[in-house]
């Protein structure tokens, strides 16, 4: 079993930065692809960006130019750094993991944006 544990959501204002961290349990993150998933409220959960084992990444055409996806194999963990956050941008955050046929999550956390 994997663990993923999130952090570093939080209230901000427009403009504004934060960095989410999801930390794995396990070394099987080193063979992972990881990615960040939001959902806000009555919407579907939704790719936000996307890292391959290699360290290739992929995002959100919204978030393009914003985010930055990032890894540290070391530490067995995924960082999510959000630039020119937007209120559009709040929701839950959730970190998965996907490697060896199966997909892991992690609880989610809570980003709003709002002044």
């Amino acid at each position: 079993q994997v663990q993923l544990v999130e952090s570093g959501g939080g209230l901000v204002q427009p403009g504004g930065s934060l960095r989410l961290s999801c930390a794995a349990s396990r070394n099987i993150f080193r063979i992972a692809t990881m990615g960040w998933y939001r959902q806000a409220p009555g919407k579907e959960r939704e790719l936000v960006a996307g890292i391959s084992s290699g360290g290739s990444t992929n995002y959100q055409d919204s978030v393009k130019g914003r985010f930055t996806i990032s890894r540290d194999n070391g530490k067995n963990t995924v960082y999510l750094q959000m630039n020119s956050l937007e209120p559009e941008d709040t929701a839950v955050y959730y970190c998965s993991l996907d490697a060896l046929r199966r997909i892991y999550w992690g609880q989610g956390t809570q980003v709003t944006v709002s002044s």
